[in-house]
């Protein structure tokens, strides 16, 4: 297996970088945690240890003037006593009566209101930490922190209270988050990073109490400040035990009948030590787990679909290799990972088509100890009538060097657990480093193992990447070997090199700014595809100019020039003859952008005209969402596709979907979602509605119902269920 001198360069440089953890950057600010109080978390700052001096002022502003002081005062506090940490804050606002609130679901989307944020690095290792969200309204929103944000799990959920309270000249809040919700290195003393973010929505304006720059946001831990004073003593145990029941009955579709089935299923929770957690889980169900969303797909590859199952999203970003971390707000490129993701868990338990395979029994061991990242996964599944019973593990180690760098190991099998002795392994080594706080160079080497597979069984990937205010750089190589076959990840070629490159600038004039555009993003996205011959086979080639508004609006025009080349005859449409294997060159043209999304009324749309494969297309993408209150939020789509493939025959076609998707908030623990996709060409309709009211903490109750429905004369028979599912987390 070729191992590229590069990668080997980076690992040796990696393994000769001081090994120590360094401490918290001197130049980062600092706050003390008050100890012994009484508090009561209802919003109001009137215990007496809120009225001292604030522990966290003077924030200043990301957005949009970078460095200057916020234009409303934020003043933090912080407290604990022997089972919980508190926040508290006053969020002065001149203007009380424009204070944004869009919504109060459960992970609610922040940047669209005014809201207020708390990161917390509780092993002090300034890369990876907790995120903690609230609005005017007391939502909830958390997540976990990896790599200084290379991912950001959204789904992961804590137990924690808040609340808050509108006053005269703002708002107020107070959060508490009891100790054995978090990891950390140790008992005693604590030494962790900590900051503060505020986004008061109508001016558009982010702020932080430990200064971060507009390129970056909160999940840049290493800009984070120092939280002092914090004392825990003996560690409580943590033992979280979360049974459920549940009540299926499902006519497929085409089906005579209903079949009525019940199951239960429990996941256990343990804390092996302060900084490592166990999970457990016996015939884990999912039934609850958003419907996925169909898109128009006009290429030669697969669509990716995310991972959206509780059990295999927490502590994801534990088991992620790959790029460099992409965390500024105000864009978001293409990643390289649906060229090559080495795992995606969704690989895990269900079929290519999204049916679900059953799961006996799984485990996870993640966390730090001796001063490595450590995550372990196994998972059994069942045998079903297309695929054996399986058994699927990964490991990954990583160790932290220097300050912002990291190596590390992953190892992953697929082996079948019945006599016939199948599987596929895959091992790897990876390292990101990072000079000069903002150049990162990542690299990767992995080999795969299948039966009969001789050779080639082999992927690399290194790229550096610099991320500043105004310019920013990628540029890499990716490459995968004719017989590199990874069972666990996600991939579209193999027997291919891929050269990449994304480079932009993005300046800022006041001249602008007083016409309501607050930036500029000419950028170019290249990626070139070959053989292992060096033979092209594959060119996207996106050059860009975005503008950025001044309320969080934006818009971009692009030209994209492209190539492929099929082996195979591609069928894009059951109404137009395949395209003969070949190669193929177009270029569109393409204007996309969006609205104020925090008002009441936006709007996204993208057009494209020009070339696609042999003929020509005209594509229009656009979503209007209506937030007539913060409880109710209805979001309608169309994606429409009028081709001519002028290859003769039938080289006309047509591709349409229409979403509808609809929400609404009872309370902040009570919800209910709709979401409905049509394919005219087919006749089609999906349907998904869930009720989901949070009884508890970390407790729900599920009530969904799923349909898929086919149109015409001799339609077959509608496919329909009912779920009911029933939670309950006990802590010891």
């Amino acid at each position: 297996m070729p191992l590229p001198l590069v990668a080997v360069a980076m690992l040796g440089l990696a393994v000769q970088m001081p090994q120590a953890q360094k401490p918290l950057r001197s130049d980062r600010p600092l706050v003390r945690a008050r100890s012994g109080a009484r508090i009561t978390v209802d919003g109001r700052l009137d215990e007496p240890v809120w009225q001292a001096k604030p522990a966290a002022a003077d924030f200043v502003q990301s957005e949009p003037r970078e460095g200057a002081p916020a234009s409303e005062a934020t003043e933090v506090w912080v407290a604990f006593d022997e089972t919980n940490l508190y926040v508290a804050a006053y969020l002065h606002d001149s203007e009380r009566h424009r204070l944004v609130v869009n919504d109060i679901r459960e992970d609610f989307t922040e940047t669209d209101q005014d809201d207020f944020e708390l990161l917390l690095d509780t092993f002090g290792d300034q890369r990876n930490g907790y995120v903690f969200i609230t609005n005017v309204a007391g939502a909830k929103a958390d997540r976990q922190v990896a790599n200084e944000g290379r991912e950001i799990n959204a789904s992961w959920d804590a137990v924690w209270t808040v609340r808050t309270q509108r006053v005269e000249d703002g708002w107020t809040l107070e959060m508490a988050i009891p100790f054995r919700t978090l990891r950390y290195a140790r008992a005693g003393d604590q030494h962790w990073g900590v900051n503060f973010s505020r986004r008061i929505r109508r001016k558009n304006e982010v702020t932080f109490w430990a200064p971060v720059p507009r390129a970056y946001n909160l999940a840049r831990v290493s800009l984070a400040g120092a939280l002092e004073g914090v004392t825990i003593g003996r560690a409580a145990r943590d033992l979280r035990v979360k049974p459920y029941v549940a009540g299926t009955t499902i006519r497929e579709t085409g089906g005579s009948s209903f079949d009525e089935r019940f199951d239960g299923g429990l996941d256990v929770k343990v804390g092996v030590t302060r900084g490592l957690t166990l999970d457990l889980t016996v015939n884990p169900d999912f039934a609850q787990v958003e419907a996925d969303e169909q898109q128009v797909n006009l290429t030669q590859f697969s669509q990716f679909f995310p991972e959206k199952r509780e059990f295999f999203l927490e502590n994801s970003g534990i088991f992620y290799v790959g790029d460099a971390a992409r965390n500024n707000r105000l864009f978001a490129p293409p990643t390289a990972d649906e060229d090559l993701l080495l795992f995606h868990s969704r690989q895990i338990g269900l079929t290519p088509d999204g049916q679900p395979i059953t799961i006996p029994a799984g485990a996870r061991l993640t966390g730090r100890a001796a001063g490595f990242t450590i995550g372990a996964l196994s998972i059994q599944t069942n045998s079903t009538r297309t695929s054996r019973a399986n058994n699927y593990s990964v490991f990954r180690l990583r160790h932290d060097v220097g300050r912002g760098s990291d190596v590390g190991l992953i190892a992953m099998n697929r082996q079948a657990t019945d006599t016939s002795g199948d599987y596929n392994r895959v091992v790897g080594v990876d390292a990101n480093i990072r000079f000069f706080g903002r150049l990162d160079w990542n690299s990767y080497v992995v080999g795969t193992r299948t039966p009969g597979v001789e050779s080639g069984q082999y992927a690399w990937r290194t790229s550096l990447n610099y991320e500043g205010n105004f310019f920013h750089g990628k540029g890499g190589v990716l490459q995968l070997g004719e017989g590199f076959n990874d069972e666990l990840g996600y991939y579209r070629r193999t027997a291919a090199r891929k050269y990449f490159t994304d480079i932009g600038i993005r300046p800022r004039f006041a001249s602008l700014r007083r016409l309501g555009v607050r930036e500029m993003h000419p950028h170019i996205v290249w990626d070139i595809y070959n053989d292992l011959e060096d033979h092209l086979i594959g060119r996207n080639l996106h050059s860009g100019y975005t503008f950025f508004l001044n309320d969080g609006g934006y818009h971009e025009l692009s030209v994209n020039n492209k190539f492929q080349l099929i082996t195979t005859p591609l069928r894009l449409s059951p109404d137009a003859d395949p395209l003969p294997s070949g190669g193929y060159e177009w270029t569109e043209y393409q204007l996309k952008g969006g609205t104020d999304p925090s008002r009441t009324v936006s709007l996204t749309y993208t057009g494209i005209l020009g070339g696609l494969w042999s003929g020509s297309q005209k594509t229009i993408v656009a979503t209007v969402t209506v937030k007539p209150t913060y409880r109710f939020r209805l979001t309608s789509g169309v994606s429409h596709t009028v081709a001519d493939l002028e290859r003769g025959g039938d080289s006309e076609f047509e591709a349409t979907l229409v979403t509808v998707r609809g929400n609404y908030s009872f309370t902040t623990n009570m919800f209910l979602d709709a979401f409905a996709q049509y394919d005219p060409t087919r006749k089609l309709l999906n349907a998904n509605v869930r009720f989901n009211l949070i009884h508890g903490p970390l407790s729900d109750f599920y009530l969904v119902f799923n349909e898929q429905r086919f149109g015409g004369i001799d339609a077959p028979t509608p496919g329909r269920s009912v779920i009911a599912k029933f939670t309950q987390m006990l802590a010891f």
